[in-house]
């Protein structure tokens, strides 16, 4: 199976590059699978469902989410009635929405997907990811009750997401960490067979501080002081993620490469499909 993770979508010109991208790559590599990342489509914070719909419009399966899930107000609303929409998963129990999913792909084969958030320097401070991640792979094994798990598993810190990824080696096909806006170049098969990729990037401006307009978050850094809401940066966005092929008999990764079109970033295309 074929499988395609952007990372965060941030802000008007990160959503703009998916939109002109992805139908792309659809049409040319014909992946079995989309997830993307758009907890950062709403002007940097959050998603509202009229971004949501254009993000599955241009050729998303899943929208994940992390700790901005619920900046934008709508969202505590409309995540209840979008089925292909996940915040994460380890929220206590009564957040709106839902963690995971399983998602039939137009053969036919059924994929699983989770989004999980870290605990080490992120807010807010959610429950336990080993233990809920645990309680999933149980009820929905790779292999036996679906083809393929995605993890995007949207954390701070590298050790965490690394892990992670180590932990639940053998039991998913991807584990790929999103949140920090900058890909990694550690992208590998562990040795129990899961794809793993510390970031995969943003789908945004480079030409900024993780997405946003460099003014004020340098006079943040300088200064201690907030003078003005912080904002996308509106340049050429770079599309950036990881791609995944999967043995069909146990859902495990044979392949896995970042990609990344467009923008400031050297070009980094899949050149295994």
């Amino acid at each position: 199976m074929r499988l395609l993770f952007l990372g965060d979508v941030v802000g008007r010109t990160g959503r703009e590059a998916v939109a002109r991208v992805l139908p792309q790559l659809r049409e040319r590599l014909a992946p079995d699978f989309v997830v993307i990342n758009g907890e950062n489509a709403a002007h940097g914070f959050g998603i509202t469902e009229d971004i949501h719909q254009g993000l599955i419009d241009a050729g998303a399966d899943v929208v994940t989410l992390g700790n901005h899930a619920f900046d934008q107000r709508e969202a505590l609303v409309f995540i209840e009635r979008v089925p292909n929409m996940l915040r994460p998963l380890n929220y206590p129990p009564g957040a709106p929405g839902k963690g995971v999913g399983v998602f039939t792909t137009k053969d036919g084969r059924r994929v699983l997907v989770m989004n999980i958030m870290g605990r080490v320097m992120i807010e807010p401070q959610l429950d336990d990811p080993f233990r809920a991640v645990d309680r999933e792979l149980e009820l929905c094994p790779l292999g036996k009750a679906c083809d393929a798990v995605i993890i995007d598993f949207h954390a701070e810190a590298t050790s965490e997401k690394m892990a992670f990824g180590h932990y639940v080696d053998g039991r998913a096909s991807l584990v790929v960490g999103t949140h920090t806006h900058v890909p990694t170049a550690d992208h590998m098969i562990l040795k129990g067979g899961t794809a793993y990729m510390s970031d995969a990037g943003m789908c945004g401006d480079y030409d900024s501080v993780i997405g946003m307009a460099k003014e004020e978050p340098l006079q943040r850094f300088l200064r201690k002081l907030p003078i003005e809401r912080m904002r996308p940066a509106e340049g050429e966005a770079t599309v950036s993620g990881v791609a995944v092929e999967t043995d069909d008999a146990t859902g495990l990764a044979v392949k896995v490469a970042p990609l990344r079109i467009g923008g400031r970033l050297s070009e980094a295309r899949i050149d295994f499909w």
